[in-house]
């Protein structure tokens, strides 16, 4: 049985390790920091190295994480799959200009409107990665994909009735039912009063 390629883990194409050609001393001065720089940087519990495009690669999976670690600043790829994370709280990704990836997979996270920063973090980024992120509540949420959720979540996007379709059809009845009181007051205020002529 053969070895089994190395995969990217947030797209699963193959990493190629064949180098493109001979490395300048700057190229390589530049990674020995970069990497200087994860070992200092890296947060506890996670691990972390440099990329070759600069910047590191933070992976805290499957680490118990309740809570987001302090994230080094050049953190490009951002790997929190399989911990115990609810929620991410507002502004968790902004002192992060380079974060470019992230897996958030694999946790409990709790669809509410404390995750809407998250929602709308990955739907700015990285869409694709809302259809592997996973509600496990409040209610109706449960079990669904984060990009399927609108709102804050207890509205679902693909249940085929909006939020502004019940509204409208609130206001139609309140309309019509307007119109019909109207009419028959007209019509019991008329001189007839409704009545046809002897």
């Amino acid at each position: 049985m053969g070895r089994r390629p190395l995969e990217d883990p947030l797209t699963s194409q193959p990493l190629s390790l064949q180098p493109a050609g001979p490395m300048p001393a700057w190229a390589a001065l530049l990674l020995v920091w970069a990497a200087a720089e994860a070992a200092e940087d890296c947060p506890a519990p996670c691990a972390c190295r440099a990329l070759d495009t600069m910047g590191l690669q933070v992976d805290c999976r499957g680490r118990g994480l309740t809570a987001l670690p302090a994230l080094p600043v050049h953190t490009r790829r951002l790997l929190l799959a399989n911990n115990s994370l609810h929620s991410v709280a507002p502004g968790a990704f902004d002192h992060l200009p380079q974060l470019q990836a992230l897996d958030a997979a694999q946790n409990p996270w709790h669809c509410d409107c404390a995750l809407t920063y998250l929602r709308l973090w990955l739907r700015d980024r990285a869409p694709k990665e809302l259809q592997r992120v996973r509600c496990a509540g409040p209610g109706v949420a449960a079990g669904r994909a984060l990009g399927q959720l609108g709102g804050c979540g207890w509205r679902l996007a693909e249940a085929g009735v909006s939020p502004g379709l019940w509204w409208d059809a609130a206001l139609a009845a309140v309309a019509t039912l307007s119109l019909a009181l109207l009419a028959g007051l007209l019509c019991t205020l008329s001189p007839r009063g409704g009545r046809a002529r002897p």
